[in-house]
């Protein structure tokens, strides 16, 4: 087998990338008050703030798009769409929703009230926001191993079962729904195991709690399960997947990242006891059911990537991609979470930069500096982000899909060889303005 893993497609459309001077970019960083998602997409070179939504789609995609119906009700292109994540997941009732937040927003604000607990291995930053902005409480559980950057271990992204068990025994009445989020963003976009969700569902179960998946990248996952999981390896990636979600009773889905989608979402469920109460909000807030915010013609995009998110060519790459610059960045020597997920790099901030405090956000700092040196946008996903939440302090580089090429990827290395030499002198950053749900979108921040 050669070493080589090529891009399954071939490009047909280009776009000019943007290069500027670090002098244009310290200027642009004043402006945005040191804070990257104020930073205008036309002043990024490389732009790895997120995956989500930002997916290079395919001829076929395009053409789907043609032929939609935009009906108000009725529309066959929802009815596609409905067969198709119905086919994939085995759950009849699907609820789209115009992206995953929105799902969030529509679940839990049927089923929280003040006082309540979800507990799930991490759950990302806008479900905590959705969570704890109904008065509930968003329970991380993630396995021990999970909060160690530079440990190796197959599967990061688990819940720890003694713990999920001792929290639902305790707990029991005050739990509408668990979670398990796959892969597990937080932490570094780490896999869940099958054996895992297997046992999360079984406990969850015992004690009469409904089990939804947040599976935005769910083939990502299938696809570690499938090369990292005893006897799995011969297995289809979609006969994984089924797997996965029979074990739980839907699941909400933000499909800008494994739908291969600009926009969408859905919540798609096993049982129909939330179905009406869900719709009747989705009328009040998102739409119709047969489109739910979304253009019928973003409804057959996501029909077709849903197909093509499981196609193992595609899956091989967009691994190998992750991997690649993984391993060359600890070639490098640059603290990264290890072992490299799915669909993003993620750096250990508190460890590239040791003389940073967390009080003065390393991840911010480093965030920062890849800016000004080269023009990427990345994520602080630590103390900015989480509080004093956060279980590290890292820096992600979120690769869009089908967006960027392996000589993107050699000149981004050749950077970070630079920065390493000059890490030490870095300096930390201060709050001066922040909003109090999901501060991170919208903070100002000033140079210490």
């Amino acid at each position: 087998m050669r070493k080589t893993i090529i891009e399954p497609f071939k490009i047909r459309v280009t776009e000019p990338l943007v290069q500027l001077t670090r002098q244009k970019r310290e200027s642009v960083l004043e402006e945005a008050h040191y804070n990257l998602f104020l930073v205008r997409s036309e002043h990024v070179t490389f732009d790895f703030l997120t995956d989500s939504g930002t997916t290079a789609m395919s001829a076929a995609q395009w053409a789907a798009m043609m032929v939609s119906d935009e009906s108000y009700a009725g529309s066959r292109s929802f009815h596609r769409f409905r067969e198709k994540v119905t086919s994939i997941t085995g759950y009849p009732h699907v609820i789209p929703t115009h992206q995953g937040r929105a799902a969030e927003k529509l679940l839990f604000g049927i089923l929280l009230k003040p006082g309540m607990k979800v507990p799930s291995n991490n759950h990302f930053d806008t479900t905590r926001a959705n969570i704890e902005y109904m008065g509930a409480q968003a329970v991380d559980l993630v396995i021990p191993e999970g909060k160690v950057p530079e440990l190796e271990h197959p599967f990061k992204g688990n819940i720890d079962l003694e713990r999920l068990e001792s929290f639902c025994k305790e707990f029991k009445d005050k739990i509408p729904l668990g979670m398990l989020t796959i892969t597990n963003n937080t932490g570094g976009g780490q896999p869940v195991s099958l054996e895992n969700i297997r046992d999360a569902a079984r406990i969850y179960h015992r004690y009469g709690i409904p089990f939804i998946l947040d599976a935005c990248r769910f083939a990502e996952n299938a696809w570690f399960i499938k090369t990292r999981e005893p006897a799995r390896d011969r297995d289809p990636i979609r006969n994984i997947v089924r797997e996965i979600f029979d074990l739980a009773d839907g699941c909400m889905m933000s499909a800008k990242k494994d739908g291969l989608v600009n926009i969408g979402g859905f919540i798609a469920l096993k049982h129909e006891t939330w179905v009406q109460d869900l719709r009747n909000q989705l009328i009040l807030t998102e739409g119709f059911p047969t489109y739910g915010g979304l253009a019928a013609r973003d409804l057959e995009a996501l029909t077709v990537g849903l197909d093509e998110v499981l196609e193992e060519d595609y899956l091989r790459y967009r691994i190998a991609t992750s991997h690649y610059m993984g391993r060359r960045l600890i070639e490098l020597g640059i603290p990264i979470v290890r072992p490299v997920g799915g669909h993003a790099i993620y750096i250990d901030a508190a460890k590239f930069l040791p003389q940073i405090p967390k009080s003065e956000f390393p991840g911010q700092a480093l965030a920062v500096e890849l800016y000004l040196q080269d023009g990427i946008r990345s994520c602080e996903i630590g103390s900015v982000m989480f509080k004093e939440a956060a279980p590290m302090e890292l820096v992600r580089l979120a690769f869009p899909r089908r967006v960027y090429t392996q000589s993107h990827f050699d000149y981004i290395l050749e950077g970070f060889e630079e920065l390493r030499a000059r890490a030490a002198s870095l300096r930390g950053f201060r709050i001066t303005e922040a909003p109090p749900f999901l501060r991170h979108f919208t903070a100002k921040f000033a140079k210490l």
